[in-house]
């Protein structure tokens, strides 16, 4: 079982696809924006975050640059969840630091195949650790090091 999040305005859309991926064993919650997304994941973190482009206020592409720019989320999965459509846009949503990319309307089958392979993607992996500890910063310093310039 798997804490899922879903950031989606269309409420209809985020309850049905809630109950689908409670009805297939995961505990699943959703807000109708992306203040509101950011509010909860301070107070817990979901093991998947499904989240729409176009909200009210933060949008989910400036929610998902704040999480991947951060030392909590920069390890987050999201997937984006949203109308848009065409390979452009799902290039910019893997750009911009999604995983996957689901299009609504979602076939529910279809919806729970993807959310259950990314969520064995990251039991794959281990599990978050801070950022300075990944980058091999040293705890005591204020500052991340300065980046090095590459030798041409």
């Amino acid at each position: 079982m798997a804490y899922i999040v879903i950031a989606d305005d269309d409420e209809l859309i985020a309850e049905i696809a809630s109950s689908v991926l409670i009805d297939a064993g995961h505990a699943c919650g959703w807000v109708t924006n992306g203040e509101k997304a950011r509010e909860l994941l301070r107070w817990r973190r979901p093991d998947l975050l499904l989240l729409d482009n176009d909200m009210p206020g933060i949008s989910g592409t400036k929610l998902l640059r704040e999480l991947r720019s951060s030392d909590e989320f920069y390890d987050l999965p999201v997937m984006m969840f949203t109308k848009m459509s065409g390979d452009n846009d799902e290039a910019a949503a893997r750009l911009n630091g999604a995983q996957d990319f689901i299009r609504k309307p979602f076939d529910p089958k279809f919806l729970v195949w993807r959310v259950e392979r990314q969520l064995e993607r990251r039991a794959a992996q281990p599990q978050h650790r801070p950022l300075a500890q990944v980058m091999g910063w040293d705890e005591d310093e204020d500052d991340p090091p300065a980046p090095r310039r590459a030798m041409l």
